[in-house]
């Protein structure tokens, strides 16, 4: 069992997004007994609230569920637990380094799945409101994640 963690600010528009694309992915692959993914996130303003309203429409445009998601905070368990954590910017991927255990994390920059952007860090739409670039950013690096998980962990 292959284990993916999304890491975001609040846990309500990218992690969550990004949890429920692969999650979405994974499904059409039939993938759901090898690859397990959640998502958290490193400030604790949204817990147990569900993803942000624009995450959601942008979800329900592309026929994404999200059922059941709620927002949850990164903790130190979460580094034995999961495979791969996957940051949705430089700042919150320092805040999961200081952690207890966090600088033993092995942390993955989710821009770092796409080079051929500009871009280093997933916009916030939180901030900029721009939920559209940034599923299509999530859309694209999700292909490029699921295809490193299945070559480095579901290949014979």
């Amino acid at each position: 069992m292959v284990r993916v963690l999304f890491v975001c600010l609040g846990n309500i528009c990218r992690s969550p997004m990004a949890e429920a694309v692969l999650r979405h992915k994974i499904n059409e692959r039939d993938l759901s007994q090898a690859i397990i993914v959640d998502s958290a996130g490193t400030g604790d303003w949204h817990i147990g609230k569900v993803p942000h309203e624009g995450t959601r429409h942008i979800l329900d445009q592309n026929g994404i569920g999200y059922k059941d998601m709620t927002a949850r905070l990164v903790i130190s368990d979460d580094f034995q637990k999961f495979d791969y954590i996957v940051c949705m910017d430089r700042s919150n991927g320092d805040n999961v380094r200081k952690l207890p255990g966090g600088e033993q994390a092995k942390l993955l920059f989710f821009m770092d799945l796409l080079p051929e952007e500009e871009l280093r860090e997933v916009p916030d739409p939180y901030f900029t409101g721009n939920f559209e670039q940034v599923y299509d950013l999530i859309n694209a690096g999700c292909d490029v994640l699921l295809e490193k998980i299945i070559k480095e962990n579901l290949k014979a």
